[in-house]
């Protein structure tokens, strides 16, 4: 790519209008969601970078620790001194990724029963993990002095999972601004990478307004050529953004930029994605994305969760606390049943290892999914996702406290002429009642002809009564995962 920004621009607009799709809302709605993405619904995030250095509070903590008061603020004086003598910047030669080791990554990932990969290209930290010719702040040039984004695009697709990449590029304008305001080294700064414009004037706690003030010009047209870069240069097959773009002057650029994509990715003949948050893209132009959060029920166009491992850390900490895998896999199994994917991030360490309790937890939903991936994959909603007494909460940020699912906590998965039940707790007794199948019921008149129980050869028994399909198993599992019983219909 050229890296004049004039000419830039003009070869997007170049594409723009050459291409099947234009930048407004009716062209872009269009544009099909993938199918290999509504079949594939399990993906893996990695958040790896510079902020996996300091290893301390979260991915956040560029920002933080030029926040005067906060745990970050005070951690960084007292480990590395003040910050005019040790900035952010200073951490880049300290990440070396010296085991950084993309095939083990990629085989770890395949392992786990991930179907697609979404490396962060660039957080919010304005680091890029990729070769760049648009700024030297990146992974080829500094640091690693590897391209990051690139070596595992050939390891994932090598083992025929998707290499996709999320941009935090957005949120840089303002991600810093908290050096202004003290004597950090940064504060009589106007714009200066890694540290972006730390505009003042954008206030953290207002971005979730669409209607508060936005970027500049010159910053809008910089996260979009460097999107359209990253598009260029890896043909990532879905693209993930932060939640800021929904703010009103990143609208005429959303459009453009997935105009731009739709464009190229129908050049190259690939089926793409982008996901959004909020209501960033007009809907049914791009795929909804909730944040470490779940719905209540079926959303009729597919849609995705992002959530992490580690409840507090999207990266590697030395604190990080970690969810367990069976409460993980009661969380895919019950997005699946709604018509969503499970977007699941990882944090590796500053030198490139993935930490023990990530691996026992990809590769616990890996050995799940061995058994049981033919009632996930490829699979598509039933008449409703399911039944029981627990409620699930809706909206982002609700992963904070765990959900007990019940005996009676059913999902439902079709995949003709199968309907799978997921039963998200195990009774003790082995007996299963789903009273969705009830004698009578509204919503199913069919034959069930045959039960088999995922995983174990076990002869079962059943009758249709006005309570619901009895279903008698005789196993007695101790398990805390969920068990998914195939149902034969005719």
């Amino acid at each position: 790519m050229q890296t004049d920004p004039a000419k830039i621009l003009s070869s997007i607009e170049a594409v723009i209008r050459h291409g099947p799709y234009r930048d407004d809302w009716a062209s872009l709605a269009r544009h099909p969601i993938p199918s290999w993405y509504q079949n594939a619904k399990f993906g893996i995030f990695i958040h790896w970078g510079v902020y996996s250095v300091p290893a301390f509070g979260n991915e956040w903590y560029p920002r933080n620790m030029y926040i005067a008061g906060s745990p970050e603020y005070d951690h960084h004086i007292k480990t590395y001194g003040p910050h005019k003598s040790f900035g952010y910047a200073d951490f880049i030669p300290m990440f070396k990724a010296e085991r950084f080791d993309a095939d083990q990554w990629a085989d770890l990932f395949a392992a786990a029963g991930a179907r697609y990969v979404m490396p962060v290209a660039e957080h919010h930290d304005g680091f890029q993990m990729y070769d760049s010719c648009l700024s030297d702040w990146n992974a080829v040039k500094m640091g690693p002095r590897r391209d990051i984004l690139g070596l595992l695009k050939t390891a994932v697709e090598a083992r025929g999972m998707k290499l996709c990449a999320s941009s935090h590029r957005a949120e840089n304008y303002w991600f810093y601004n908290g050096a202004r305001r003290f004597d950090s080294g940064l504060q009589n700064m106007t714009v200066q990478e890694p540290y972006g414009y730390a505009s003042a004037a954008i206030d953290q706690d207002e971005t979730q307004d669409i209607e508060s003030q936005g970027p500049n010009r010159e910053h809008l047209e910089n996260w979009l050529i460097r999107t359209c870069e990253i598009i260029d240069r890896y043909q990532p097959k879905v693209l993930w953004f932060d939640w800021w773009i929904q703010n009103r002057a990143f609208k005429p650029w959303l459009k453009k930029l997935a105009a731009y994509y739709y464009n190229r990715a129908a050049e190259w003949g690939e089926e793409v994605a982008i996901n959004y948050k909020h209501d960033a893209f007009a809907y049914g132009t791009a795929v909804f994305d909730i944040e470490r959060g779940q719905l209540s029920g079926i959303r009729r166009q597919f849609w995705q969760t992002d959530t992490a491992v580690a409840r507090n850390s999207w990266c590697y900490t030395d604190h990080n606390e970690f969810k367990a895998p069976a409460d993980l896999v009661c969380d895919l199994v019950d997005i699946v049943s709604k018509n969503g994917c499970l977007l699941l991030n990882i944090g590796p360490k500053s030198d490139g290892t993935i930490c023990g309790e990530d691996r026992e937890v990809l590769l616990g939903i890996g050995e799940w999914l061995k058994t049981n991936g033919e009632a996930i994959y490829d699979s598509t909603t039933w008449v409703v996702f399911g039944e029981g007494s627990t409620n699930v909460q809706e909206g982002s940020f609700t992963d904070g406290s765990r959900i007990v699912y019940t005996s009676d906590d059913i999902r439902f998965t079709c995949r003709t002429p199968y309907l799978y039940a997921t039963v998200l707790r195990w009774p003790d007794d082995g007996r299963v009642c789903i009273r969705s199948l009830k004698k009578g019921s509204p919503i199913f008149n069919g034959a069930v002809t045959a039960i088999d129980v995922l995983g174990h050869d076990q002869q079962v028994s059943w009758q249709k009564t006005i309570d619901g399909l009895e279903i008698e198993t005789g196993l007695v599992l101790q398990t805390d995962y969920p068990v998914c019983l195939r149902l034969t219909i005719d």
